[in-house]
Parts: C-alpha cells; sequence; structure tokens
C-alpha cells in the first residue's frame, strides 16, 4: 500500500436537510438540546414548510456538491399551512422520477414526516441516511448534468386552452 492509500480518509457524505419551520426543524432542536448523538455530515436548512420546497432546490444541492437530499416536514394533516405536506410530497413523487432518469439512485434523496416533539426520529433518520449515502459514495455528476433540468424547469409550462364551462 502506497503512503497516499494509507493516509486517504474514508468517505464521509455532504448531506443537504430541507427542514420544515414549524415541525421537522423543531424536532431537530430538540434533538440537539436532549444533546441526542447522531452523525454530522447534514446541513440544515429551515424553511417555512415543506410545500415551499422548489425540486430546483434539491437539484442546485446536488449540482453543488452534495451527495444526498434530505426533506422534513410535518405529518399528513399537521401541516401550518394546510396541504403544504401534501403539496411536497406530489413535488417530491415527481423528483425521485427525475432523478432515477438521470441515473441519480434513489436512496441519496429521502422525505420523512417528523413531528415537533420527535427529536430521536431526526437522529434516527438523519443516521439512517448518512450511512445510506456513505455506503453508496460520492455522487459523481457530470459538471453540467443537471443544467439541462434546471433550464427546461425553469421554463413556462406549457398551456391549454379550455372551452368555456368545461373543466380539466
Amino acid at each position: 500500500m502506497s503512503d497516499n492509500e494509507s493516509t486517504r480518509k474514508p468517505f464521509e457524505p455532504k448531506i443537504v436537510a430541507f427542514f420544515c419551520n414549524w415541525c421537522t426543524y423543531t424536532a431537530a432542536d430538540l434533538a440537539g438540546t436532549a444533546r441526542m448523538k447522531y452523525q454530522p455530515n447534514v446541513r440544515v436548512v429551515r424553511i417555512m414548510c415543506s410545500g415551499r420546497l422548489d425540486p430546483q432546490f434539491v437539484l442546485a444541492a446536488l449540482r453543488e456538491g452534495a451527495d444526498g437530499v434530505l426533506v422534513g416536514g410535518c405529518h399528513p394533516g399537521d401541516c401550518h399551512y394546510q396541504e403544504g405536506n401534501y403539496k411536497a410530497l406530489r413535488r417530491f413523487t415527481l423528483l425521485k422520477k427525475l432523478l432515477a432518469s438521470l441515473g441519480i439512485e434513489s436512496e441519496r434523496v429521502r422525505m420523512e414526516w417528523i413531528a415537533a416533539s420527535e427529536g430521536d426520529k431526526v437522529r434516527t433518520t438523519i443516521n439512517e441516511i448518512t450511512e445510506a449515502v456513505r455506503r453508496l459514495g460520492p455522487l459523481r455528476l457530470e459538471p453540467r448534468a443537471l443544467e439541462g433540468v434546471k433550464k427546461s424547469l425553469s421554463e413556462p409550462a406549457p398551456t391549454v386552452e379550455v372551452a368555456q364551462g368545461e373543466s380539466i
């Protein structure tokens, strides 16, 4: 074994977490104040609602070097904005299909419903996604792999003409 190989550090994944302000972020705060031990690989971005998470945020995180993304929101039916988490789930389902079509493993992106009182679930989820991404290894994207996706997502959706009195 060469000196270079013996001094090489094991892979430590970089994970970006988008947490709902009202539930998952509060649960993460609870986990911290209770001094629960979890992997330090996650960087949390607080968003007001998981329904506010634009799929482009996830793509940007992956494009900028994240090896995985965790999305946390309120349990269905408990959203402070009525149905934001249902909107997030619909978007997340489509995002997973898009990532699969790009050859990105589904284990790299995860969504969890975590209530404000579930600090232990935050710890468990962070540890699980960190281990899953560590097993997968670094995400190796071509430098421009997601550029075309970014452009297509930012273009306006095609419009559909509907006759008066008809519904879609």
